[in-house]
């Protein structure tokens, strides 16, 4: 019996919900990729062409071995196999560029000090089917302790548990005492991150470790941050030449690097020493929206989580130092993210979900909107866009022939009200219907 008709209509009390989450950890659920030569039809009422901005009335699209191989309006044949969504919008499963699938919003801060990497690893596999069940069919992981992702990725593409697919970058890389360690504890304690290091050579070695364990991405941390004590989101912290040396020995072994990075000193650092997008971007100034411009950087700006922070902050448990940093950043994000979007910056999608609630990760869309994208292009960045930042443009993004069928069905139309997209009706991978909610 599949995991769409005999759960995700079941009303389940609150009391028995983490029983379900831990039985269907356990299930042996089917592969996101088929196991056999198989073909789908797919009745659309009208398909979003994420390229072009226009949607598309009544197609057909028809899927071998979980791929698409063509979308028009053919004919079905007699005796197919129909998954019909003529009643719906369809459009390419959503993709999430900065998650941290390990955390939970409401933990506190500092929370993962008293808590176990089997435990992390249950709050993720939970997260993932949250994110899933929300239109989000990929994700890119920016950093989780103890390879928490690389299991959990590699776990749901054996369809060992169900989720998106995964795109893990393992420890996060960062300097002594800045926004990649923890400042928490007092110094009897003395504990260190995984992923701290100080030279270049050192974090050369550490970019080294995290491929020896299976990353798909590097991520560092360029300058301080909102989440954490006692730095500060505008001060750089690693060198040109750290930096430098992270993003040669990431490339050298074919792997992307990401930089978080709320400062204008760091934004414009990482980017000269050519990192493939910069996280946050909070305070990047006009130079720096010019370098991102000049040199095809991304820019993964996560401007709606501050509604998060300002509204629960306190109730979750977060620090007061944080809930002021949040200040100084938040308003100057959004009005930044309007300069460089005007500016013709690549701004892919990508939310920070886990500092706020997973599951919601379609309500940045709107915001988006709201300082100055249309829908088309605030969808476009979290599909085609997001692909191509993620190196995935030719698998995943849009509803083309070649690419795996990964899609999502809704009702209304999104193009006049983006808001719709957060309330999926259906998710498919791999032309296999996994969520019905």
């Amino acid at each position: 019996m599949s995991y769409a008709t005999s759960h995700t209509r079941s009303r389940v009390t609150r009391f028995a919900r983490p029983l379900l989450l831990a039985a269907m950890a356990a299930m042996p659920l089917a592969a996101p990729a088929l196991a056999s030569a198989e073909e789908v039809w797919i009745k659309a009422g009208q398909l979003l062409d994420v390229r072009s901005g226009k949607l598309l009335a009544e197609q057909v699209i028809r899927v071998e071995d979980g791929v698409i191989r063509s979308v028009g309006r053919d004919a079905i044949p007699e005796g197919a196999k129909v998954i019909d969504f003529s009643d719906s919008t369809v459009l390419p499963g959503l993709i999430d560029a900065h998650v941290h699938l390990g955390a939970d919003a409401y933990s506190g801060a500092y929370s993962f000090v008293t808590i176990s990497v089997p435990s992390q690893s249950i709050t993720a596999t939970a997260n993932a089917l949250t994110t899933l069940k929300a239109g989000f069919t990929t994700v890119r992981s920016a950093g989780e302790n103890s390879y928490v992702d690389v299991a959990l990725r590699d776990a749901i593409a054996k369809g060992e548990v169900p989720g998106p697919r995964i795109l893990a970058a393992g420890n996060f890389l960062g300097m002594t005492g800045g926004h990649c360690d923890t400042n928490l504890l007092a110094q009897e304690f003395k504990h260190r991150d995984e992923g701290v290091a100080d030279g270049p050579w050192a974090l050369r070695a550490k970019v080294r470790e995290n491929a020896k364990y299976g990353v798909d991405v590097i991520k560092f941390c360029a300058s301080g941050g909102v989440m954490t004590k006692g730095d500060h989101p505008g001060t750089q912290e690693l060198t040109f030449e750290e930096m430098s040396a992270m993003v040669d020995e990431a490339h050298r072994m074919g792997k992307k690097i990401l930089a978080h990075a709320h400062g204008a000193d760091a934004i414009k650092t990482a980017i000269r020493a050519g990192v493939d997008s910069i996280e946050h971007a909070s305070l990047i100034d006009a130079e720096g929206i010019r370098l991102a411009k000049q040199s095809g950087v991304a820019l993964v700006m996560d401007i709606y989580n501050d509604e998060f922070i300002r509204e629960e902050g306190r109730k979750a448990g977060l620090l007061e130092e944080t809930l002021e940093k949040e200040k100084l950043v938040a308003e100057a994000q959004r009005e930044n993210f309007r300069r460089a979007h005007r500016a013709g910056v690549k701004l892919a999608y990508g939310t920070d979900a886990g500092v706020y609630p997973h599951g919601q990760n379609a309500r940045q869309l709107s915001w988006m909107v709201k300082y100055g994208m249309s829908p088309a292009e605030a969808i476009r960045a979290a599909t085609l866009d997001a692909a191509a930042l993620l190196g995935l443009e030719s698998d995943i993004g849009s509803l083309e022939a070649g690419k795996r069928a990964d899609l999502i069905a809704v009702k209304g139309n999104p193009l006049v009200d983006v808001a719709v997209l957060e309330q999926v009706d259906t998710v498919v991978q791999s032309g296999r219907v996994t969520v019905i909610n």
